[in-house]
């Protein structure tokens, strides 16, 4: 009787044998998953290119660790990399879901490319986002705080810092981004030339006390960046964050993590409180969707209408 021989083991996937997401070599026009990478990315620009960059090497270099080719990658796949953010990494809910973003968009590229005849992600269950932003940002007195602080700062650019984050709510890379030329005037109001999400450009019109700290922070300056850090080159978001985090300190405000899309986040809150439509709201934060003004406020109002503060009003004798 003939015994039965093994069956051989399948030989795995070759894994890439570098990160591939570096394309200045030339190598992208013949190994397919450069190109694909390339081709990919090629669909946006400027910081939303730079974000889609970082997501996706997570997700290459979590391929690469486990010897697995992208472009061989199954549903189930897919599946750990989502389990492996959550139970390992303990992501949150957003960041999952952003992550997952990008690489169901780079399969659906592939796709449309004819590289894959579909895409393992399709399918693939994303964690729920609740519908409120876990950021609350600051009170409207601890934003006077900050302005306050910031105003006494021997840094000209801490106050304009503030200022342009907390009361025109720009981004943290729009802020950074700006330069002395993006300053103008345009029927009779002096506006920042502005370029936000998509490489698109607005103009934010400057209220007189925002256009006192801006001319403070430039000074006698004529050209460059718009505020500098403590070296005099120009002030990028790590040390944005940590001046943040600094004037809090001074300021006295007690925050478990001080960031600064909590001024952003404060922006939105403190226009709804001041009565301001949300439409409104919705124009001057730059939302394409209601929904996300609406989210900026949830929890804030969620928190101001909590029934712990009625019990306490109703028991004050006792208490």
């Amino acid at each position: 009787m003939t015994q039965p021989t093994d069956t051989p083991a399948p030989t795995p996937a070759p894994a890439p044998t570098a990160l591939p997401i570096a394309l200045g070599d030339g190598t992208w026009r013949t190994d397919p998953l450069r190109l694909a990478i390339a081709a990919y990315l090629a669909r946006y620009r400027g910081q939303t290119r730079r974000h889609a960059e970082s997501d996706l090497r997570a997700y290459l270099t979590w391929c690469q660790l486990r010897g697995l080719n992208p472009l061989q990658a199954r549903r189930p796949h897919i599946e750990l990399y989502v389990r492996w953010m959550q139970e390992t990494q303990h992501f949150a809910a957003s960041t999952v879901s952003r992550r997952m973003s990008v690489v169901a968009g780079f399969y659906r590229t592939c796709v449309i490319d004819s590289v894959l005849e579909h895409s393992p992600a399709d399918y693939v269950r994303r964690p729920n986002v609740p519908p409120e932003s876990p950021t609350l940002g600051l009170s409207h007195l601890q934003l006077e705080a900050m302005l306050s602080t910031s105003r006494d700062s021997t840094n000209p650019c801490d106050f304009a810092l503030v200022c342009l984050l907390g009361l025109l709510g720009l981004r943290i890379f729009e802020a950074c981004a700006l330069d002395i030329a993006d300053l103008g005037e345009e029927h009779g109001h002096r506006v920042l030339r502005v370029v936000g999400k998509g490489h698109k450009v607005v103009l934010v019109p400057l209220a007189p006390a925002v256009g006192r700290a801006v001319d403070r922070a430039i000074g006698n300056r004529t050209t460059g960046a718009l505020m500098l850090n403590t070296r005099g080159g120009r002030l990028d978001r790590h040390s944005a964050t940590r001046r943040l985090k600094h004037l809090a300190a001074d300021a006295r405000i007690r925050l478990p993590r001080m960031h600064p899309h909590m001024l952003r986040h404060t922006y939105v809150t403190t226009m709804l409180d001041a009565g301001v439509d949300l439409r409104d709201v919705q124009i001057a934060a730059r939302h394409a969707d209601p929904r996300t003004t609406m989210r900026y406020d949830r929890a804030r109002t969620t928190l101001d209408r909590h029934p712990n503060y009625i019990l306490a009003a109703y028991m004050a004798s006792g208490t």
